[in-house]
């Protein structure tokens, strides 16, 4: 039988063929557009957008810092400011030898030898193209020493930018503080893309305190880079259209401080170690703050070395420590006012009542007498002439009538005891001792144990009641507003330098000292008026009972060591060990513009050593300006007449 033979069959072939074409053409249809969808939607609908991106990845945005704001004084004078300086910077591609060429400008004491190996570190952290500062601020004799030398370095160079210039040095600077370079400690509590392009950040005081309105707004500007991220350059018909945006400087800061008290204080305090706040009772403005011995901030601007900053921070003088807000020390007789009024209000003795000063005061119980103050009697004596005088037997009768809790109850509505609050860091309080602070101070219970010794040392400023210049200052404003108190301030104003407005900032009142009669008051200032005119400051070291308006004050010698009952001091031991020398004051008595307290440590007798200081301050502030007040050769006063109707 024949096999069967198969036809082709060329109509279905045919007609398959044609289905395949049309799926085939239907499919690649579908792709382009797909394509075309897509290009359209990169080309058309996101034009915009992928300029931009591809913007970006041929421009680089470099920052632009902008000028730190200024500070100035309560009269607009500049004290704290900006100017150009020159610092050194390398680039590492350039540079053929690291090693070599920092020793070179080690060995020409352009950067310091003991920090050779912390600039390596950070010169290799950046870009071998980035320029890396490695001196923040060069002398002229520098400048110069690297220009002649300028041969060797090849990748070394000079750049220009604005850094931070205190026009009087040391002044004001624990309240001023100062500017640093940026650290990891910092990192946490900025915006780091705020920040970029800047070195230098606000460190201690109004610097730190006030960094956010200070710094401004950082601008920036497009650069053209390849593709490693260098600049290049574009010209003519082929240059690109780069954007920019200039920075906006920052807010000037207006401070309470007052130049010449300022300037006052300090001089007062030249060549010893202490503290001067001087306060406005009737707004709580600082119109001056000084501790001594300070420091030249400008170090810090320009970086220390660690030699420099070993020689600072171990110094027995210590220029670091802010006297004024974290010293803390025993008042001294310096609190018999508060101790004064305290009586009267709970009626633990009359304005009018004698009380007898033999020369010393005897506690039941106790072996040795409780001395008075620099020997000498006072004989029958009143509350008026015990403030004046400073008899302390007066007071050892007052604070053991009154007993400790009463007399802690009293004194802190005075600020006593806690900080005041003033608006930068680092305050520290003293303390207002009580039975229950002695519990929870100690732990054995022997210790815990109030005696009665201890209320008696207690009313004359000593045992552990302890107080910090600002504390005092805050007290002796109250004192003067007759129970009105406001929170301590040193920034009163911020100004827009574009459009000169001025956004004042409001004091903060605080709750009043309650239930003290106004005759009660003048019974105290009576007695401080009277300590100026014929009691313990009424001498011709102070001169204070000679002047063109009325001081009230009080002076206090705060014991450093404890000394035999037959002893004499001052002239047996070492400078150290002898007693603070206390003295708050206010003037004028009949409408108080300032409240001060003057601490010269180791002074000795509070009206030799703090009242001269004291009369130097209120002079400066109360009797009119004189040459010494002036700004130095080439400070900048621009615009120092800040007008209040365009406050906002």
């Amino acid at each position: 039988m024949a096999p069967k033979v198969s036809i082709k069959n060329f109509f279905r072939e045919q007609r398959l063929f044609q289905q395949r074409m049309l799926v085939a053409t239907i499919l690649i249809g579908a792709a382009a557009l797909v394509l075309f969808g897509r290009l359209f939607l990169l080309q058309v609908v996101r034009y915009d957008y992928y300029l931009e991106q591809s913007q970006g990845n041929r421009a680089r945005l470099d920052p632009i810092p902008a000028s730190r704001g200024l500070i100035r004084d309560r009269n607009g004078v500049v004290m704290a400011d900006n100017q150009a300086a020159y610092q050194l910077e390398l680039v590492r591609e350039q540079v053929t030898d690291l090693d070599g060429t920092l020793k070179g400008l080690a060995s020409l004491q352009l950067i310091p030898e003991d920090g050779l190996a912390d600039i390596k570190r950070l010169v290799k952290s950046r870009r071998g193209f980035e320029g890396v500062p490695i001196r923040l601020r060069l002398t002229e004799e520098e400048l110069s020493r690297f220009a002649v030398n300028r041969h060797r370095f090849p990748g070394v160079d000079i750049r220009t930018r604005l850094t931070r210039a205190y026009p009087y040095g040391e002044l004001g600077v624990h309240a001023l503080g100062y500017v640093a370079a940026i650290s990891e400690a910092d990192l946490p509590r900025i915006d780091r893309s705020a920040y970029a392009g800047t070195t230098l950040i606000g460190k201690l005081g109004v610097e730190s305190a006030r960094e956010k309105e200070l710094h401004g707004t950082n601008g920036f500007r497009e650069v053209l880079v390849n593709a490693q991220g260098r600049s290049v350059q574009k010209a003519g018909a082929f240059a690109p259209d780069l954007r920019s945006r200039a920075p906006k400087a920052g807010s000037d800061i207006i401070l309470s401080i007052d130049l010449a008290a300022q300037q006052a204080a300090e001089e007062g305090l030249k060549g010893r170690r202490g503290a001067v706040v001087a306060i406005d009772p009737a707004t709580g403005d600082v119109l001056a703050l000084a501790s001594h011995p300070g420091f030249d901030p400008s170090l810090f601007g320009r970086g220390l070395t660690r030699a420099e900053y070993h020689e600072l921070s171990s110094d027995i003088d210590r220029p670091l420590f802010n006297r004024a807000l974290r010293g803390t020390y025993p008042a001294g007789s310096t609190v018999k006012p508060v101790i004064s009024l305290a009586g009267l209000h709970y009626g633990a003795v009359t304005a009018d009542e004698p009380i007898y000063c033999p020369g010393s005061w005897m506690l039941r119980g106790y072996a040795k007498p409780f001395r008075e103050g620099r020997g000498g009697t006072h004989h029958a004596i009143a509350m008026e002439d015990a403030i004046a005088k400073s008899c302390d037997v007066y007071f050892y009768e007052l604070a053991h009538r009154l007993e400790v809790d009463h007399l802690s109850e009293f004194m802190a509505p005075f600020g006593y005891g806690k900080p005041t609050g003033i608006d930068i860091a680092g305050e520290l309080s003293g303390i207002l001792p009580s039975k229950d602070w002695k519990k929870q101070r100690f732990k054995r219970r022997a210790d815990q144990i109030w005696f009665p010794g201890e209320t008696v040392n207690m009313g004359i400023g000593q045992g552990y009641l302890t107080v910090t210049p600002m504390e005092q200052a805050s007290m002796i404003a109250t004192v003067a507003a007759r129970g009105k108190r406001f929170k301590p301030r040193l920034v009163t104003a911020m100004r827009d330098p574009e459009t000169g407005v001025v956004t004042k900032v409001e004091p903060e009142v605080l709750a009043s000292v309650p239930g003290i009669p106004e005759k009660d008051w003048d019974r105290v200032f009576a007695g401080m008026v009277g300590t100026i005119q014929r009691g313990t400051a009424a001498q011709p070291a102070a001169n204070m009972a000679h002047t063109a308006y009325t001081v009230a004050g009080k002076t206090g010698t705060a014991q450093v060591v404890s000394i035999a009952a037959n002893e004499k001091l001052d002239k047996r031991l070492e400078e150290r060990q002898r007693d603070h020398s206390w003295f708050v004051a206010f003037a004028p008595v009949e409408a108080p513009r300032i409240a001060l307290v003057v601490l010269v440590e180791n002074g000795g007798f509070g009206a030799a050593a703090a009242a001269p200081i004291a009369r130097r301050v209120l002079d400066a502030y109360l009797l009119p300006k004189n040459a010494s007040t002036q700004p130095p050769p080439g400070a900048s006063t621009a615009d120092k007449d800040i007008d209040p109707e365009t406050a906002e």
